[in-house]
């Protein structure tokens, strides 16, 4: 589904490289951890996955379902069928939620050719999602994320993700600023969607969220790229002995 070949990546701003050679196979049905230190690029290739401006492509290719992901817009991307999940949710002041999920549902079914959702069924997703997630129609009832705490931002960002239901799902650290019970609602509603034909790459520093969302395949990255892949058991080892092995290795 997703095929990351030789990506370099730098910032536009003042052409610092971030990525230096990054190569990713994640297949439908798959769950793949990306983990690595401060500053090894992590949060960049979520960017760039989602096609934020602040990244130049220098070299590389990025093919989404045999598409190539790069010649897309974001949200071209979006409608193709990825979706990137925030470290930190942004506030967006006067747009309210429900209108919010409305209209990205509407949007998405309109560029897949299907019909626009009634208001009444509509309504019926929207409430059946929440309830698996601990979001409540007063939260549905404020502006996006605005006055939300940490968690409250989480879980409406993977109600957003299970309503418009993806195929490639990219969370960046999701577990940032969440508490144990925050990040057990959190993980069930990611876990739900878990299924043959969609897949997911969760980004994060800590083997606590992988407790919850068990990973098919762990990726360590380092100085821009993966540097050691393995099975869920490498997470455990990373917990236990930290990266200092691998930020010598990807030296």
């Amino acid at each position: 589904m997703l095929e990351i070949k030789n990506l370099h990546a730098r910032i536009a701003e003042d052409e610092t490289e971030i990525l230096r050679g990054v190569d990713l196979t994640v297949n439908a049905g798959e769950v793949h951890a990306i983990m690595g230190p401060n500053g090894s690029g992590k949060s960049t290739l979520s960017y760039v996955l989602a096609g934020k401006e602040d990244y130049e492509i220098t070299e590389g290719e990025v093919l989404f379902n045999g598409e190539n992901m790069l010649e897309m817009e974001p949200d071209e991307r979006a409608a193709a069928g990825m979706f990137l999940a925030f470290q930190y949710p942004i506030e967006i002041p006067g747009v309210a939620t429900m209108e919010f999920l409305k209209t990205a549902m509407n949007a998405q079914r309109k560029a897949r050719g299907e019909d626009v959702l009634s208001i009444p069924d509509f309504m019926k997703r929207v409430k059946a999602a929440a309830s698996h997630l601990n979001v409540s129609m007063d939260m549905l009832k404020r502006p996006l994320n605005v006055g939300f705490s940490g968690g409250e931002k989480k879980r409406a960002e993977i109600l957003q993700m299970s309503l418009l239901e993806p195929k490639l799902c990219v969370l960046d650290e999701t577990d940032s600023g969440l508490d144990i019970d925050a990040l057990r609602i959190v993980s069930e509603g990611v876990n739900k969607l878990r299924g043959p034909d969609r897949a997911m790459v969760v980004i994060t520093h800590y083997q606590r969220l992988l407790d919850h969302i068990v990973p098919d395949v762990v990726h360590v990255l380092s100085k821009g790229r993966i540097v050691k892949t393995g099975d869920k058991d490498l997470a455990l080892e990373l917990e236990k002995n930290g990266y200092a092995d691998f930020v010598e290795a990807a030296a």
